[in-house]
């Protein structure tokens, strides 16, 4: 996908150094106001790896670094612009779930069963259709 002049590769391989430059984009409310306009276009999976993150965040061993690859995460997730535009349909949100399952998989030894069952109770409640399809559960608990 080509968009901005970079192909989704070229962003992907860009991933570490976005994320560091959106961690001072972070803020609660801003997670929280943002979850609010975009959870049903977002996605089940998109909206399940920002809770991931979001209860990760308060893992009692968490590392300062990993701390750091959350607030990057869901940080650019806040942005409101993007590589690819949130609003356009079927690809707008890709490039976030890029960022967040990239921060998943270096964070992933935070990803307790205790988080894994705080984000999968929140996003039941906003998702009570898809709350039975554990496959995708999984796949974004392992950063995919």
């Amino acid at each position: 996908m080509k968009n901005g002049g970079k192909t989704q590769d070229e962003f992907n391989a860009e991933l570490p150094v976005i994320i560091e430059k959106s961690q001072v984009k972070y803020s609660e409310k801003g997670l929280a106001e943002k979850l609010a306009k975009v959870a049903r276009r977002a996605g089940l999976k998109v909206v399940y790896a920002v809770m991931l993150l979001y209860y990760a965040l308060n893992s009692p061993t968490i590392s300062t670094k990993d701390k750091s690859i959350i607030y990057g995460a869901l940080g650019y997730f806040i942005l409101p612009f993007d590589f690819i535009h949130d609003f356009l349909p079927f690809a707008g949100f890709t490039d976030d779930f890029a960022a967040l399952a990239w921060a998943i998989s270096k964070v992933v030894r935070n990803i307790t069963p205790e988080v894994k069952r705080q984000a999968r109770e929140k996003v039941t409640g906003w998702f009570p259709a898809s709350a039975s399809d554990i496959s995708m559960f999984e796949q974004v608990e392992k950063g995919k």
